[in-house]
């Protein structure tokens, strides 16, 4: 756990994350023969999971409800998905500085992509990037972007030991992500 949670609290350090919304009613997760439906947000945020991968939001140290993290039992794959309140910036702008904190903590990053995309009419920032920590290589990406008065930050990291089988496992992740305005 403790070497997932190197990886994704970059996030939690560019966002500054919100105050607590006081509930768990948020967040369904079904399983399911191929994986598992999260929903979250009262079903404005729907994704599905590679099975294997459980919810482990109440291993974080953080109990804040605006966290959410499934991770498989190795803890080498992992989704985290961070609600914050909506940032004044443009979503250009918050991806280049996820970057920038990433390359300050990692001087080898690699980015493979920083682009705009859109989901279900939701314009997003995807960084896709490959970090180091304690020696390891991880695949990330990273989406952001605001849905109404949210910003989401949604992380897959994945081990880079086979780029492409990284790259094809994040992108079925992210080709489920369904968001509703």
């Amino acid at each position: 756990m403790h070497k997932v949670a190197k990886l994704l609290g970059i996030n939690l350090l560019v966002f500054g994350l919100a105050a607590c919304d006081g509930g768990t009613k948020d967040r369904t997760v079904t399983s399911g023969q191929t994986g598992q439906q999260v929903s979250l947000l009262g079903s404005r945020l729907m994704f599905t999971l590679p099975a294997g991968m459980a919810d482990k939001s109440g291993e974080l140290s953080n109990q804040a409800n605006n966290v959410h993290m499934y991770a498989d039992s190795t803890d080498r794959c992992a989704v985290l998905v961070i609600r914050a309140d909506k940032a004044v910036d443009s979503l250009e702008m918050l991806a280049k500085r996820l970057e920038d904190t990433q390359r300050v903590r990692d001087a080898n990053l690699q980015v493979i992509t920083n682009k705009a995309i859109e989901v279900n009419g939701v314009p997003l920032r995807q960084l896709d990037s490959i970090i180091t920590s304690a020696g390891e290589k991880a695949y990330s990406s990273i989406l952001i972007g605001s849905l109404d008065n949210d910003m989401l930050t949604i992380q897959v990291t994945l081990p880079a030991d086979n780029l492409q089988q990284a790259q094809s496992e994040a992108a079925g992740i992210i080709s489920t992500l369904k968001l509703k305005k």
